[in-house]
């Protein structure tokens, strides 16, 4: 063989080893929604509804702000029908938390919301589509939450507009702990007592926490595992909650505008306690896993 076509065979190989986005090959980008839209967006200079609630300490998104986020529900779930979030990564697959799935013995009734800033007005860019697989990682355990890690694939592919676009997955060469501007979002709930899950999509700037420390013997005492993230603030008051779990933690890149989704809403001890941060299930970790099994899936 020559050096040209092994060159050629490696290039190959290597487009084998990567997880392919759909939507004109981009990822992770956000997109003004058209000016006759409820609500348009540029960062920076958004104009917030006054009568939004509040992830835990956060505030209400703009539409279209966070386009890959997905609402998973299902009709049991009372009030709004929301029961977990997700990010939306190809045409037709959704990475959420294992732990989503805990409840659902009839996978066939859950259904997701794409495209949707408020639950009960999901306004012109939202698709909606039933759920055909869930792949839960098989070492997922519930008592700990370890591997807590799920994909599922859509019915049928939804389509790319300013309302929906596709995460960035943060790849293993991706430097995270150097990422400063990072967000959560979600529907979950606005207080550390609350169940209800909120009407509009609430996001929350957080800080990444060192891994050392989260797990230190007065913060998480070694529940913590390797594969984790942790995020927040030392002092708490900003937090993801009950009505998060599978939604992203998302960092901009620093050298560009699109965004990497870096974790998954996981677990945490109560909501937006003192050294009891958001702790999320590391994407890049599990890069090698969500490719694999979207292909012997598909």
């Amino acid at each position: 063989m020559n050096w040209l076509s092994l060159l050629v065979l490696l290039t190959v190989a290597g487009l084998a080893q990567s997880i392919q986005y759909t939507c004109g090959g981009s990822c992770g980008l956000r997109f003004p929604p058209p000016l006759n839209s409820p609500m348009t967006y540029s960062y920076g200079n958004v104009a917030y509804d006054s009568s939004t609630t509040r992830i835990v300490g956060g505030m209400g998104a703009a539409e279209a702000e966070w386009p890959w986020i997905v609402s998973i529900q299902h009709p049991w779930v009372p009030g709004l029908g929301h029961w977990c979030g997700g990010s939306l990564i190809t045409a037709d697959w959704v990475l959420t938390a294992a732990h989503c799935f805990d409840k659902f013995d009839n996978i066939s009734m859950v259904y997701v919301l794409i495209g949707a800033t408020q639950l009960t007005q999901p306004g012109p860019g939202v698709q909606v589509r039933n759920a055909k697989k869930v792949v839960v990682h098989r070492n997922y355990k519930r008592k700990d939450y370890s591997y807590d890690i799920a994909l599922m694939q859509l019915d049928r592919p939804v389509l790319c507009s300013s309302y929906v676009q596709l995460a960035c997955l943060a790849e293993p060469t991706l430097r995270v702990s150097d990422l400063k501007n990072c967000w959560v979002a979600g529907w979950g709930a606005t207080t550390a007592r609350s169940l209800d899950s909120a009407d509009r999509l609430q996001q929350a700037k957080v800080r990444l926490i060192d891994l050392q420390l989260c797990n230190s013997s007065d913060w998480y005492a070694g529940e913590v595992h390797p594969y984790n993230l942790c995020a927040g603030y030392p002092q708490g008051t900003i937090d993801t909650c009950k009505g998060d779990s599978g939604g992203p933690l998302m960092c901009q890149d620093n050298n560009a505008e699109y965004w990497w989704v870096i974790g998954l809403t996981s677990f945490g001890e109560g909501c937006a306690r003192p050294r009891q941060p958001g702790v999320y299930t590391s994407v890049q970790h599990f890069y090698d896993w969500i490719d694999y099994n979207m292909r012997i899936n598909s």
